[in-house]
């Protein structure tokens, strides 16, 4: 008999796609992802014991990441390499919008028990929520506080953005497809294995988000180098998204909640206010760069980089500028956190020792 996770995680996977196709049918932007968040995280905060699957979040973040390389075409890549000063923009907006969060969150919530600088940095951060947590925790930050942020954050945007896009009618403006059109048994065969080899070397090297990262980079690799094996299946690419949404769901708790009711509610309006202000800097940023405002919403948006990919790529929006955004973004926020996480330390010390 299966084992009583097994048997949980299975139920809950079959929620989400009761959930998704619910969604689908309602013409719900990105339903694979959407339908089982909001299902899982409404039944786990009832207090029904949802669960997810680590490995097959980890399976549908290398499917993600496979399709997402195979759009960089070398006629794509040469788009993408032209507006780099605009990608090293959007860098600079995230490390300042994240700081800027960081600031709100330590001045919202003074008194709150355990809460210090670095603990406020890390949950303000803009980068992947597992890096930002396990970086919390280095530092002897309070990660449930981390860990709850980033939620709270990554619920709000694949939320808000994707029905903001579909209310304003915002989709198919990407002119780019990717390099394969069909699915080839063989070739998909041996991308899962050159994929799967890419997700080792990355885990080998101890780099960050290997199982999403180690398959884009293969990809992408083979496509601008015209070799060109499968497409990816829209099943799976379907199945992707059910999984890496079951897997954000499960986070929400009856817990989740009673962590600290006032910290929530202020990572709720700062994420807010930070999607406005993304999405004026993206207007801004299109105006300046002649990229189409869409793209640049998502591409600066404050989301995760799986659930922005996804958002770009099924409405059409720009999928290699997106992408290149957020890759460089993460690659980004994780070299220069420590160094700014070690300067809040300091001078929180100091300040500490003047008083």
């Amino acid at each position: 008999m299966p084992s009583s996770a097994a048997l949980r995680t299975v139920l809950t996977l079959g929620l989400g796609a009761v959930a998704a196709a619910a969604c689908e049918w309602a013409r719900v932007p990105l339903p694979w992802m959407i339908g089982p968040l909001v299902a899982t995280a409404a039944f786990g905060m009832a207090g029904v014991p949802v669960a997810a699957s680590a490995t097959l979040r980890n399976l549908g973040q290398a499917v993600i990441g496979a399709a997402l390389g195979l759009y960089f075409t070398p006629q794509v890549l040469a788009l993408v390499a032209a507006n780099a000063l605009a990608i090293g923009a959007g860098i600079v907006w995230a490390v300042a919008l994240g700081l800027a969060f960081s600031a709100f969150l330590a001045r919202s919530n003074r008194g709150l028990a355990g809460l210090d600088r670095v603990t406020a940095f890390f949950a303000g951060a803009i980068g992947g929520a597992s890096e930002m947590a396990m970086l919390a925790e280095r530092h002897g930050a309070r990660v449930d506080l981390v860990a709850a942020a980033h939620s709270m954050r990554l619920l709000l945007v694949v939320l808000i953005v994707p029905f903001a896009f579909q209310w304003s009618g915002l989709q198919g403006l990407d002119p780019s497809l990717p390099g394969p059109q069909e699915v080839d048994a063989r070739g998909l065969a041996a991308l899962a294995a050159l994929v799967g080899a890419g997700v080792g070397a990355l885990v080998l090297l101890r780099l960050p988000n290997p199982w999403l990262l180690g398959p884009l980079a293969v990809a992408f690799a083979l496509t601008v180098g015209g070799v060109e094996l499968s497409a990816v299946p829209k099943v799976l690419s379907n199945a992707a998204q059910l999984v890496i949404g079951v897997a954000l769901g499960t986070r929400f708790t009856p817990a989740f909640w009673h962590t600290a009711p006032r910290w929530l509610a202020t990572v709720a309006a700062g994420t807010v206010a930070m999607i406005a202000a993304s999405a004026a800097f993206a207007w801004a940023l299109a105006w300046a760069s002649g990229l189409h405002p869409a793209t640049l919403m998502l591409g600066t948006s404050p989301g995760g980089i799986a659930e922005m990919c996804i958002t770009a790529k099924v409405l059409q929006l720009g999928v290699p500028v997106v992408t290149a955004f957020h890759v460089t973004r993460l690659a980004a926020v994780l070299l220069l956190a420590e160094p700014l996480a070690r300067r809040f330390g300091r001078t929180q010390v100091a300040s500490r020792g003047a008083g």
